[in-house]
């Protein structure tokens, strides 16, 4: 299957492999030293990454800011993304999306990131405490200031998707998607296809799983968030790793990565889709970025959906915790 072309995005054309920034401040383990972060994300522009997409809650603003003083002098070859609405305080986590708790992160937002405009800005998580026509409402007159190009929501559902869509045209929705996470099946894909929105996907390499490196989950720092998460525990993951290594085994037969095939598969979802993958490492992030061109028959696309899917799975993508949070349509089985 021939490689893919730039895609729509916030009003303007980009390569369809962005660079998720998380990584490199917070999440998965410790971060790199500050040098190596800059060279990766510099390499990412020179490549052709034209798509960088951050949040304010990323190491607590510190991903916002390593942006700025990383690239934020090349801000006019890439696309730049952040979020607010998540609300942190000290061990408690909440979600605002007020519209003076909007207008004020996204001010703040814009000093870490040292510029006037953020090309797209998302409500990181659905509030149901505030009315939609009022957050969504906050987002227009951002755009009208200047302060941001277009809107997102991230992990919201179908039905709450068309209502924001409907008061004001959402330009991208960020949820997680993946072989292994098939939840915006059950109605966001079509939604975001039918009103001409970007779907815009997080993790599509299942957080690493699908990197063709991770096998045993007993050596994950203990501040990495996967160890809090249901697929990855003691139970699950030798379950899980032995449907993984039927994809590694598929990939190596035709030729690329897993991680390749796994971002690819989600790039062939629709031509409204976007892939987010993020790293640490220089070699993976160039190999993502190559997810896009690289041949891939369409039968090993298809393949790889029928041995990684929502019925090969074992696990929930969260933890109890953090469910209740998550706005996008579960599976009854779940």
């Amino acid at each position: 299957m021939a490689g893919l072309s730039k895609r729509e995005l916030a009003g303007r054309k980009v390569h369809p492999v962005g660079l998720g920034c998380m990584n490199l401040s917070w999440a998965y383990g410790s971060p790199p030293p500050h040098e190596e972060k800059v060279k990766l994300l510099n390499r990412a522009l020179d490549i052709g990454y034209d798509h960088l997409d951050t949040a304010n809650i990323y190491g607590g603003g510190d991903n916002e800011e390593l942006l700025a003083d990383a690239v934020m002098h090349r801000r006019k070859d890439f696309l730049l993304a952040s979020k607010c609405g998540i609300v942190v305080d000290g061990d408690k986590r909440g979600v605002s999306c007020a519209p003076d708790s909007i207008a004020e992160h996204l001010d703040k937002s814009l000093a870490r990131l040292k510029t006037d405009h953020i090309d797209l800005f998302y409500m990181h998580r659905f509030d149901p405490k505030v009315p939609i026509a009022d957050s969504v409402g906050a987002m227009v007159r951002a755009m009208e200031a200047g302060k941001i190009g277009a809107y997102g929501v991230s992990e919201w559902n179908a039905a709450h998707i068309r209502e924001a869509h409907a008061v004001h045209p959402v330009a991208a929705v960020q949820p997680e998607y993946s072989l292994w996470t098939r939840n915006v099946e059950l109605g966001v894909l079509d939604t975001c296809k039918e009103l001409g929105i970007a779907l815009v996907a997080f993790s599509p390499t299942g957080r690493g799983a699908f990197g063709g490196v991770l096998k045993d989950t007993s050596t994950l720092e203990d501040k990495d968030l996967r160890t809090k998460m249901p697929r990855f525990n003691a139970e699950n993951w030798p379950k899980n790793l032995k449907v993984i290594e039927q994809l590694e085994a598929l990939a190596k037969e035709v030729g690329v990565a897993p991680a390749q095939l796994a971002n690819r598969w989600v790039l062939e979802q629709g031509e409204n889709c976007h892939v987010i993958p993020g790293t640490t490492s220089i070699a993976h992030m160039e190999e993502n970025f190559h997810a896009a061109t690289v041949d891939i028959p369409a039968d090993a696309i298809a393949k790889a959906g029928e041995i990684v899917n929502h019925a090969t799975v074992h696990g929930h993508r969260y933890h109890d915790a953090i469910r209740p949070t998550i706005d996008t349509e579960e599976f009854e089985d779940a």
